[in-house]
């Protein structure tokens, strides 16, 4: 295969083993542009939901695709932007399920959980993981910052909404960055919406890749091990730097389709090519620190490649 368009991987996943990615939504669309976004601001701020590629067009990648990989563990929707604006969500979850035994996994920021039909959409995927940043709404723009016209309260009430409705397994994720939500207040706040969720895991994580603001700044390990013992939850903050795979066939291009979705480290990337027989990975990485399309960022001592 040439190219990947909508189905990536399988890489890596701390919460999901080894994850068949699929993609539904163009470069950086979404409704919000967190801080800590490893993917880097946002290009394409967006409220309204659209059509953005034929359903039949992804569905057809993926047949093409989980026939020439190794093993995987599960299917993830999320990509490059937030999923839930695909208003072709519903019909692709349903596909994926009708393609693959394994479990078909959402990854959302939960910002269109107030609406009735994104929550029910959902309902077909086996397991849903929205975020659970903010506690009001100064932190909601603060961390979050959506796109104009969406509120804390809706956002908020439509988690809650939908966590009671919901059947199948709800992760949620905490994403914690020093000097911004790791406070004695912030945990407090955090545990007050907790009580009002029905969820199955809770995850905390920090930045361990280059986030979208160099103000940013990651959880040491004492600090993640407090936030587990008051909030109850699991941290994920372990880096992962193996296992990427890719049924592209030119090395550099397999690099291009996972870093447009999941940034990779330098050793993550030596491993990958590794892996693939790649002769001469140094050249490689000089090669892509000179593409235009890619972006090197020196994040926790380690070069993180990510696209621009």
């Amino acid at each position: 295969m040439s190219e990947s368009r909508y189905v990536y991987g399988p890489v890596p996943s701390r919460r999901l083993g080894m994850s068949l990615g699929v993609s539904p939504i163009p470069k950086k669309t979404c409704n919000y542009s967190c801080i800590y976004c490893q993917l880097g601001r946002t290009d394409k701020m967006v409220y309204t939901r659209e059509m953005f590629t034929k359903v039949s067009d992804i569905l057809d990648e993926f047949d093409s695709t989980k026939g020439s990989v190794n093993e995987f563990d599960a299917v993830t929707v999320v990509g490059e932007g937030e999923p839930t604006l695909y208003l072709g969500l519903g019909k692709l979850i349903r596909g994926l399920k009708d393609r693959t035994d394994k479990p078909v996994a959402v990854i959302t920021n939960g910002a269109l959980l107030f609406d009735p039909e994104v929550r029910e959409e959902l309902m077909a995927a086996d397991i849903v993981m929205p975020s659970a940043d903010a506690w009001d709404e100064e932190s909601f723009r603060s961390i979050n910052r959506p796109v104009g016209l969406l509120r804390y309260k809706q956002v908020r009430d439509g988690l809650v909404d939908f966590s009671k409705s919901y059947r199948g397994q709800l992760w949620l994720e905490i994403m914690l960055m020093k000097g911004i939500n790791d406070s004695p207040e912030a945990f407090g706040r955090y545990k007050e919406l907790l009580k009002e969720l029905n969820y199955d895991r809770l995850y905390l994580n920090t930045p361990v890749r280059p986030p979208a603001e160099d103000f940013v700044r990651f959880l040491e390990r004492d600090d993640m091990e407090r936030a587990e013992e008051v909030l109850g939850g699991m941290s994920i903050d372990l880096l992962v730097s193996e296992g990427f795979q890719s049924v592209v066939e030119d090395d550099l291009e397999a690099v291009i389709g996972i870093i447009k979705r999941h940034p990779m480290n330098r050793f993550e990337i030596e491993g990958f090519l590794a892996n693939r027989g790649t002769k001469d990975i140094g050249l490689l990485l000089d090669i892509m620190k000179n593409d235009e399309r890619v972006d090197v960022v020196h994040y926790k001592g380690i070069d993180t490649f990510r696209l621009k």
